[in-house]
Formats: C-alpha cells, structure tokens, sequence
C-alpha cells in the first residue's frame, strides 16, 4: 500500500518539462515573497491611519487593476510573446512594489496599487500561456498543478513570513515583496529558455470548430468564463465571508481561522499532483463532469455549515472545499489552453483569470450584503446554488464539444 502509494507520487512528477519545472520556481520565489497584499489592509488603517471606507476603497482600486491587467496580459502575450510580458511584469512591478511605502497620500496610493496591479497580474496569462508551450497535452494538466502547487506553497511561506516582518516594521513587507519579484525576473531571464514563436505556429495552426479566432466570438468559451465566475464567487467566500463566518458563529480564534487556511494550501501542496495524475489517467475522457463534480463539491461545502453550529464542521468543509477546489481548477485551466491556439492562447487565458479577478471584486460584496440583509445560512444556500448552476453549464459546455468536437490536432476529451 505505501509502495503504491510513492509510484503514484513519483510518477504524478515524472515526466514534466524542465522549463515547467522552472517557471514553477519561478512562481515559487515570487509568491514566497507575496506579503504587501494579505496585510495590505492593516497596513493602511494602523499604519497610515485610513478609514475603513478609504481601506476599502483601496482593495476596490487593487481589484479594478487585476482586472485590467489580466486583459491586457492576454493580448500583449500573442502579440509580443509571453517571454517579455513575463519579465517585465515582474521585474516593474518589483519597484513599484517597492516605491509603494512612500504612497502616504490616497489619490497616491490608488494611483501606485492600480498600476502594480495592472502590471503585476499581466503576468498571470503570460506565464499560464508560457506552461502551455513548454508542456504537451499529455502533462499539461499536471503541469498547470505544478504552477498552483508552487503557489500555494509560496503563500504559505510569504503569509507567515510576512507576519513576522509586519510586527517588526510594515516597511519591510514592501522591500522583501518586490525584491523577490525582481529576483524571480531576474531567474526567469537567465534560466529559461527563450521561445521559437516559429515552431509554434506552425505545430498550431488549426482553429476550434467554431472557426473563430477570437476568444470573444467563441460562444461555448465565453459560457465556460461565466460558469467560472459563478464558480469562483461560490469559492472566493473561503477567504472573505467564511473566517468572518468562523470567528462570529462558531466561535473560532483567529489562530485556528489561520490553521484552517494552512490546512487548504497544504492539502494542495502534497495532495493535488497526485489526485490530478490518478484522476487524469483514469478518467481521461470525463474531465467536464470532473469540474463539475468539483464545482457541486464545493457549493456543499458551504451547505454543509448550516447542518448545525460545530466546531468541527469548519475542518470539514474546508476539506471538501478543497477537495473540489483540486478537481475543478486544473482541469479548468487545461480545458482553457486546449480550446485556443498559439495565435490567440493569450486572449483565452486572459479571459479565464479576469473571471476570477471580476468573482474576487464581487464575492465579498455579495457575500456581505447577503449576511447583512438575511444571515449567513441564506449566503450558503445562495453559494450551494450558484456552485450548482456552474456545474451545470460545465455538464452543458461538455456535451457540446462531444457534439461539435474541435478540429485540433489535440482535442480536450471532455466527454466519453
């Protein structure tokens, strides 16, 4: 058992590409360093004395950048290639990270967080788009949870880090947050290979079914962005009205609130390549119904905590939070590269991060007007019902590509 257990891990690893194994850690050192943001919010209304309302304010500005950064990531990828939008992306918004602890006045602050942002999150399409060049149909999947391993591991690291430097002088968190963005570029330019834009073209140059070469005419995608940013309100509610849920109902202490957090990045970290590689190679031609079934997983798992007021209810749902989180997004995201082409893979990908950036403005503001207005248990129903009409369109988007099917030399198989 245990040795079946290591050849699945061992070969849930084998098999990825060196540079994939290089952007991981490229991502890796960038995120460890990622500080400024989760702390962002303290930042501004004990250090700099902000109103709440201002704070806020702020975190909408940092929102509204994402958005427009994500947009313009995707089209500067295909235009220019991913190669530059990588490294200067995050080798600019280093110092502006930097510069960002001598913003003191507001207009100045939302004017220096709005362009880090912006130029921060055009990386995001960029090096998704990166992954998919540098991996091939048969890996892509678990090279994209290599990516979201790198992730969460660095946020583990960074948050608590991050932490400790903000007790000591919140100045820091800007210095070792943008250092680590230029030392990530600065690993990026010397390590990885540059792309031959040539080679790609010309192993890609079949369109989907549609005919469209445009992300914004192709009909099924564009239902696939909205079922995501369904999905993502619905999963976005972990980190805005759940701890709030957690600290007023079940009476939680923010330690534990933060072990609950710990436990969903760690589970990704030493679970997800695995269960990506057994479920991908089982059920290689069901990964529609895999996302669905993550999605449905997820909206139970905040029904579930209107089944009583238990403690342990919270390690619970996290759990299944995170179980589901694990089968949804990677294949999510692997569905989102197979659809486009080299031409226009960065319009896809930049589409499928503006869903999650949209869902992270909207979530806790839903999320709060819900329990504002009629509690916490009508927020559940309301996420299980938003996760359920996600899954739905999944179901719905899958059997339409078994139908029309797309004529790529390697098709996603969806369906069986």
């Amino acid at each position: 058992m245990i040795g079946r257990s290591l050849r699945l891990y061992r070969d849930a690893y084998r098999g990825l590409p060196a540079p994939v194994w290089l952007l991981g850690g490229v991502m890796l050192i960038n995120r460890s360093g990622t500080m400024v943001l989760p702390y962002l919010t303290l930042y501004l209304t004990q250090h700099l004395h902000y109103s709440v309302t201002e704070a806020g304010m702020v975190m909408a500005v940092y929102g509204a950048g994402a958005l427009v950064g994500t947009f313009l990531g995707g089209r500067l990828s295909d235009q220019f290639g991913f190669y530059p939008i990588q490294f200067f992306s995050l080798l600019i918004s280093g110092f502006f990270l930097i510069f960002l602890q001598f913003a003191h006045n507001f207009y100045t602050m939302c004017g220096v967080v709005f362009v880090y942002t912006l130029l921060g999150d055009a990386f995001r399409p960029a090096v998704s788009s990166a992954i998919a060049y540098y991996s091939v149909p048969e890996n892509r999947t678990r090279a994209y949870s290599l990516n979201r391993l790198a992730i969460n591991l660095g946020w583990s690291l960074g948050g608590g880090l991050g932490g400790y430097l903000a007790g000591i002088d919140y100045r820091l968190l800007f210095w070792v947050d943008g250092l680590t963005c230029i030392v990530a570029a600065g690993v990026l330019r010397a390590y990885l290979p540059v792309p031959d834009r040539s080679v790609a073209a010309t192993n890609e140059t079949e369109r989907p079914a549609e005919g469209s070469s445009s992300a914004y005419r192709d009909r099924l995608f564009l239902i696939f962005v909205g079922a995501t940013i369904l999905f993502a309100i619905g999963f976005w509610q972990l980190f805005s009205m759940a701890p709030l849920y957690f600290k007023q109902v079940l009476h939680l202490k923010e330690t534990e609130i933060g072990l609950l957090m710990t436990m969903n990045g760690l589970m990704i970290v030493f679970t997800e390549m695995a269960l990506v590689y057994a479920v991908e190679k089982r059920y290689a031609r069901l990964k529609g119904i895999i996302i669905a079934f993550g999605a449905l997983l997820v909206g139970l798992s905040y029904l579930l905590l209107n089944a009583g007021f238990w403690p342990f209810l919270a390690v619970i749902s996290v759990f299944i939070n995170t179980f589901g989180e694990m089968l949804a997004m990677p294949f999510m995201q692997s569905f989102t590269v197979e659809r486009a082409t080299s031409q226009n893979r960065g319009q896809y990908l930049a589409l499928y991060s503006m869903a999650y950036a949209v869902a992270q403005i909207t979530a806790p503001a839903i999320g709060s007007q819900v329990v504002a207005g009629a509690g916490f248990p009508m927020l559940w129903l309301l996420v299980m019902g938003l996760c359920a009409v996600s899954a739905s369109l999944f179901w719905w988007v899958a059997m339409q590509v078994k139908k029309t099917g797309l004529k790529r030399p390697n098709p996603p198989q969806w369906t069986s």
